[in-house]
């Protein structure tokens, strides 16, 4: 968890931000964990992988719009992604991932949940489902809530809980009993310790504890991890209880331990690919360093090379 502070702390740092946004040594290393920044690059990959037998979850990067003008402008931009899947032959493997700051949340829930509403009818047309990300700690009562009311009326929706806050075991408890779909992940922002667990142990028994609850209670719930100690525990409990694989899935991200996505999809599990894209990569790259040393040390080790 110090290492994970750090680099959050660190990726915040103006000249951190500029070296790593501007320099050309570090774009191809960009590429490995985010698509592209158009349109056409991100459903060309989702495309690929769902050829392979993925599932894929397409996300455009962004959060955190200063005004209603920009929030609209993101609204369209995930209605016309929303279009453009629909004419993929590979629609029913393709689903989106948005965030709710992207869509107004600052501005105010009636304006963020508007335009959440109308990307979610959108993909409806399509059969298409739509996660709304869970952010830092500060948004999660009212996503869950928004979720909630809008899950009310579309049920091609759901949400994001992060094992690492205190809350999480009874927002699954509110999704499960709704029936809405849920991704269970360990959490990625920098929280305090009035919210959120702060020792990488209990953040991971947590997770355990909440996804064995969404395996056995649950509505097709995803299981976000690259943990193999966990997904081996987990893999135990489903043989043991006799869930059947094809009741959830598990999803990673783009870019990372392709090799145990492979191997889970060779075993007959549903793997979904988690597919960011968009100029606005940067807080997520910085995410994705945070998470995990071998991330860090595979930067570093291209750049060395270069």
């Amino acid at each position: 968890m110090l290492f994970r502070t750090l680099i959050l702390r660190a990726s915040a740092l103006p000249f951190v931000k500029a070296f790593m946004t501007r320099s050309p040594l570090v774009r191809p290393v960009v590429r490995r964990f985010i698509a592209g920044e158009t349109v056409e690059q991100a459903i060309q990959v989702g495309d690929g992988l769902a050829a392979s037998c993925f599932n894929v979850s397409l996300d455009l990067l962004g959060e955190n719009v200063a005004s209603v003008t920009e929030a609209e402008r993101e609204r369209d931009a995930y209605v016309d992604l929303v279009r453009r899947i629909g004419q993929s032959p590979h629609v029913e493997k393709i689903n989106v991932s948005i965030k709710l700051t992207a869509l107004g949340l600052d501005q105010g829930d009636e304006i963020a949940e508007k335009h959440y509403r109308e990307i979610v009818a959108e993909a409806a047309k399509f059969g298409m489902f739509v996660r709304a990300d869970m952010e830092a700690s500060a948004y999660t009562e009212r996503t869950v809530a928004m979720v909630a009311r809008v899950f009310a009326d579309l049920k091609n929706t759901g949400t994001v809980l992060q094992s690492m806050l205190h809350r999480t075991l009874d927002d699954a408890r509110t999704m499960i009993a709704l029936g809405a779909r849920v991704r269970i992940v360990k959490g990625a922002y920098l929280e305090p310790a009035t919210v959120a667990y702060q020792d990488k142990a209990t953040v991971d028994a947590k997770y355990v504890e909440v996804a064995k609850m969404l395996l056995s209670e649950g509505n097709y719930p995803a299981i976000a991890t690259h943990d193999e100690r966990i997904i081996g525990e987990l893999k135990a409990f489903v043989r043991e209880k006799g869930i059947d694989p094809a009741k959830f899935e598990w999803q990673m991200l783009y870019g990372i331990r392709r090799d145990l996505q492979d191997r889970l999809r060779e075993e007959g599990y549903n793997v979904r690919v988690y597919v960011p894209f968009g100029s606005a990569w940067y807080p997520y790259f910085s995410r994705r360093l945070a998470e995990r040393p071998a991330n860090l040390a595979f930067i570093a080790k291209s750049l060395v090379r270069r």
